[in-house]
């Protein structure tokens, strides 16, 4: 018999990737990008700095030129290879990055009058200019739908569904007006290729509407007319529009459409799986499991753990959501993250271009790595971007703290890459409180591939070992495999993800081991960083943060053999 394989699509921040898999043993035989082109590498930025859109159309485009990249590289690697082998799609999305679209379905960005304006098109997951309304909507759920916020961390964010609507509503009107309903956009991508984007077809995943707009099977799905209501009636009005279909990864959208067929080269009717939120299938892809945390390591960071769903479970606080069924299938998938980590590094890197022009992060890297721990007499926060978890606060901004006319670049560079690493430990404890274990932690993503001594450091911070996922593009990966269970077993393809990733996923050989010399210092650099984190981020804090300073240099001391 000829080998099945899926093909997973990945839509991330800057660019589409295809990837084809050998479903029985995860071999990945052809990958292709295609990198968007419009904005600035994808995205459309404005002179507001929290303004981060993209158009819908780039969606359309990377979906063809990457699926056809990819089937040509198939051809050419294995012999005898024909679309028609592959069983199965899945599709991975940035979230929450919903579109406005008409009463068909289709994005208000295609119509004319439309085609330039940044709020027609999709809003990107990392666009803020939503603070105030998230503000609106956590201060509302609080005072008459607490449930609401308990299952997202207390604290709804800028960064999804509702508040961007509802900044739309009242900064747009007439955006507001034309559109039909909104759709997130790893939603609207696989309703795109089935022909199924009609709100009465729609079918949305459990994932992004748990994690990004208060879905909840406990109180009926997305939250009821009055409250919506309350914060707009144009709000309760697309509300009273959301799809009832929301359905985990397992399940099917529908069979590719004859239109995609012709496009790409593959079979039609080939079953294309419910979308899931980028992160998530990054976990997926990196084996993602009870007591397994993966931390997946770019610009920003994201951490998913599951817990089973007939085990009891808190509401976490600080969380950006507990979601049954958003990983896998019958767990409650626990999503947090940092807002910045990778774009922390390339801020010091290429806007104060320490070194000069020709500065690079394998530079300051191999210098900061020679310095020890507390050796640099600096601690810093990392909120360049606010504080996605455990605080949920984007009006938090960085800190560095210890400097003198003596500190060097790569002490800075050191410093920051510490602060990210505190931040990581401060969300492992935040879910190891709460009863959910981390007994392994698998990284993925650019960072954790490239980037040996932030791997190391953070080794050495959390006390673990640092594992890598074997694949170096997880995402995709994920939804190649989702594609493989929505084929199932009679097609060549599972019946579970466990099944699945059982057979496709594994880890490298490279394990970064703690030090535990290193370890013991920053467990005492962490308590000083506590003290910071609370203090700056907390209201309810009333210590006494004169001691930090002080302690820096204690420490600095100490470990250049002057104390």
């Amino acid at each position: 018999m000829k080998p099945s394989y899926s093909l997973g699509l990945d839509f991330g921040t800057n660019s589409v990737r295809a990837l084809v898999v050998d479903v029985s043993n995860g071999k990945e035989i052809a990958t292709a990008v295609h990198n968007y082109t419009m904005g600035k590498k994808g995205i459309i930025l404005s002179r507001n700095p929290n303004l981060a859109r993209q158009h819908p159309a780039e969606y359309v485009k990377g979906a063809e030129m990457s699926i056809r990249k990819a089937l040509a590289q198939a051809k050419k690697r294995v012999r005898g290879f024909q679309p028609e082998q592959i069983i199965g799609i899945g599709v991975d999305a940035t979230a929450s990055t919903p579109l406005p679209v008409d009463e068909y379905g289709k994005p208000l960005a295609f119509q004319k009058q439309f085609v330039k304006n940044p709020d027609a098109m999709a809003w990107l997951w990392k666009d803020h200019t939503a603070v105030n309304e998230a503000a609106e909507i956590t201060d509302l759920a609080r005072s008459v739908r607490p449930q609401y916020l308990a299952k997202c961390g207390g604290v709804y964010s800028s960064e999804w569904f509702f508040s961007k609507i509802l900044h739309c509503i009242r900064t747009n009107p007439e955006i507001a007006e034309k559109a039909y309903m909104w759709v997130e956009s790893v939603d609207w991508i696989p309703a795109m290729l089935t022909g199924m984007e009609s709100p009465e077809n729609l079918t949305v995943g459990v994932c992004s509407a748990g994690h990004k707009a208060m879905y909840n099977e406990q109180w009926g799905g997305y939250p009821d007319h009055e409250f919506l209501e309350q914060l707009h009636p144009r709000l309760a009005e697309f509300g009273s529009r959301m799809p009832s279909r929301v359905l985990t990864a397992n399940r099917t959208v529908g069979g590719l459409t004859k239109a995609w067929a012709k496009k790409t080269g593959l079979r039609e009717g080939t079953p294309v799986a419910v979308g899931v939120i980028d992160a998530h299938m990054g976990a997926v892809g990196a084996g993602v499991a009870t007591g397994t945390l993966v931390k997946i390591i770019g610009t920003s960071t994201c951490d998913i753990a599951v817990s089973p769903s007939d085990y009891p479970l808190e509401d976490i606080p600080g969380m950006c959501g507990i979601v049954d069924g958003s990983v896998l299938p019958g767990h409650f998938g626990l999503e947090a993250g940092q807002s910045a980590v990778g774009d922390i590094f390339n801020w010091f890197v290429e806007y104060i271009r320490p070194d000069g022009k020709k500065g690079t992060h394998e530079a300051l890297a191999k210098q900061a790595a020679v310095l020890k721990p507390g050796e640099s007499g600096l601690l810093a926060l990392d909120w360049n971007n606010g504080n996605r978890t455990v605080l949920v606060d984007q009006k938090l901004t960085g800190l560095l703290v210890g400097q003198t006319l003596y500190t060097a670049p790569a002490e800075i560079y050191r410093a920051l890459v510490e602060a990210t690493a505190f931040g990581a430990l401060t969300i492992i404890k935040r879910i190891e409180n709460y009863g959910v274990p981390v007994e392994h932690v698998v990284n993925c993503g650019g960072i954790a591939e490239k980037n040996a001594f932030v791997m190391q450091t953070y080794a050495d911070v959390l006390g673990r070992p640092m594992k890598l996922s074997r694949s170096s593009q997880t995402c995709a990966l994920g939804a190649a495999i989702a594609g493989a269970v929505v084929a199932g077993s009679k097609n060549g393809g599972y019946d579970s993800f466990t099944d699945a990733q059982a057979a496709m996923t594994g880890l490298k050989d490279k394990v970064y081991e703690p030090n535990q010399e290193a370890h013991a210092v920053y467990q005492q650099l962490y308590e000083l960083y506590r003290t910071l984190h609370d203090a700056f981020g907390t209201e309810e804090w009333q210590g006494n943060p004169s001691k930090v300073m002080k302690e820096l240099i204690r420490l600095r001391d100490q470990t250049r053999g002057q104390g």
